[in-house]
């Protein structure tokens, strides 16, 4: 999976289990980094929240699933 599609996966996750629009749940998620897996060997990608408590907690809550499937992300 890539950076992208991950974000994809999870702005859609959101919206489907928290309403509302997916451009408010893109703002909130920011952006998917990517670290090396030499440095980073068990989860290589993270991503930089902002929005409301709440959105975090959301996002916060939702990143512990999709981690546990997809630990390891190609850049792109």
């Amino acid at each position: 999976m890539t950076a992208s599609a991950l974000e994809n996966l999870l702005v859609t996750g959101l919206v489907q289990k928290r309403g509302g629009a997916s451009q408010t749940w893109r703002r909130a998620l920011g952006i998917v980094i990517v670290r090396d897996t030499r440095t980073h060997p068990h989860c290589n990608w993270e991503v930089r929240l902002s929005g409301t408590d709440a959105q975090r907690a959301a996002i916060e809550s939702l990143l512990d699933d999709v981690r546990l499937e997809y630990s390891i992300v190609a850049a792109g």
